[in-house]
């Protein structure tokens, strides 16, 4: 590989300010993960060419959305033939759908999917009405088992979520295993129905047998209109907020900190992937602003990426969720509170793994921000 060595993409930004999407091109030098831009339209640099670590050369195909500097870009075309010839791959996306049986076990899925090379790109969860049941069923209508299958997937919240990778469907599928696990199979031993699903139709887990089926099915759970799709689990009653930051997420460290929480005894009501923009976060913790020195900086870190916010709901007057967090310094959290969130899983006072509702009385108002605001 050579120093200069370099692939071209074609991104898209839009503008909030402005209401429209401006084009660049993103210039990638794999040698020493350098980065230039330059606006397509107006024909000259955006950004001389820069060291930018945090992105990688997987993280760059057409469909990907990448952040450059908290500025979140969509890849929408290579840039010429020889980055079309070198990185065009057999991405796909899929659906993921943790039924109600499943979410007891939501934190090992993640890690399962993560651990799999699949990148989590959307994340939700819903409540199905009878109507979107009977739509996502719609091919088994004819069968003796179809009001089970209705009842069940609707007996609680699911999980359901978009994975993109290589041969996304194919794995997916094989990860999740045989519908129904009465199989002995050795290649099936390790699949999710047979370690987490029990007897019948309870499997814990689903995934489209192919391309055309992952797109129709993805569309019911995630509109490419705009439209919300079902709707979030949130309750809105004694509850916090927690959002997985997203150098957590980036880092893979998702499906440990849910598992964390779930052992702890508290209940992940509402989750949901957001990638935010920076007036968004600004918004969200204007609290801190003049009062906390690493403001902008953690302004800076919470739009960085996707960052999965939670709504959490505890029912033991002990157990504090705050103070299951931890100090917001995870070296300090990790002699005083080893155990706590912080200390298991953060890096420094910006990357410390997750934010957590200071106040008891913003709760609340922490989680109505997530899935009222801007799950609309």
């Amino acid at each position: 590989m050579s120093q200069d060595e370099r692939y071209a993409f074609i991104a898209e930004w839009y503008d909030p300010n402005a209401s429209l999407f401006r084009r660049y091109e993103l210039l990638y030098y794999p040698k020493d993960s350098s980065i230039e831009m330059y606006d397509v339209k107006n024909r000259r640099t955006f950004l001389r060419r820069t060291k930018y670590e945090s992105l990688h050369l997987e993280d760059l195909y057409v469909g990907s959305k990448v952040t450059v500097f908290s500025r979140h870009l969509t890849i929408v075309d290579y840039g010429n033939l020889y980055t079309s010839r070198k990185l065009g791959s057999r991405k796909e996306r899929t659906l993921a759908l943790i039924k109600p049986d499943g979410m007891r076990k939501m934190g090992q899925l993640f890690d399962i999917i993560i651990n799999a090379g699949l990148t989590i790109t959307k994340a939700k969860m819903m409540l199905l009405s009878r109507k979107e049941a009977a739509d996502f069923y719609a091919d088994y209508r004819a069968k003796p088992f179809y009001h089970e299958l209705l009842q069940l997937i609707m007996s609680g919240p699911i999980l359901a979520m978009e994975l993109l990778g290589d041969d996304a469907v194919t794995k997916w599928r094989a990860i999740v295993g045989p519908a129904n696990p009465t199989t002995t199979e050795s290649d099936t031993l390790d699949s999710i129905s047979e370690s987490f699903g029990h007897c019948g139709l309870r499997d814990a887990a689903y995934g489209p047998d192919s391309v055309a089926s992952a797109a129709k099915e993805l569309e019911l759970f995630f509109p490419s209109s705009g439209g919300r799709g079902p709707v979030s689990s949130a309750k809105f009653t004694n509850c916090t907020c927690c959002i997985i930051k997203p150098h957590a997420v980036n880092e893979g460290l998702s499906g440990k900190i849910i598992k964390a929480i779930l052992k702890e005894g508290f209940e992940i009501s509402a989750l949901q992937m957001f990638n935010m923009e920076r007036p968004n976060v600004e918004e969200f913790y204007e609290i801190y602003k003049g009062v906390v020195p690493e403001y902008l900086e953690m302004v800076s870190e919470l739009c960085s990426g996707p960052c999965i916010a939670m709504e959490i709901r505890q029912f033991d007057p002990s157990k504090v969720f705050r103070d299951f967090c931890g100090p917001s310094d995870p070296v300090l959290a990790r002699h005083l509170r080893p155990g706590t969130l912080r200390a298991v899983f953060g890096k420094d006072k910006i990357q410390n793994a997750v934010h957590c509702t200071d106040l008891p009385e913003d709760g609340l108002l922490e989680v109505q921000y997530f899935f009222k605001i801007l799950d609309n």
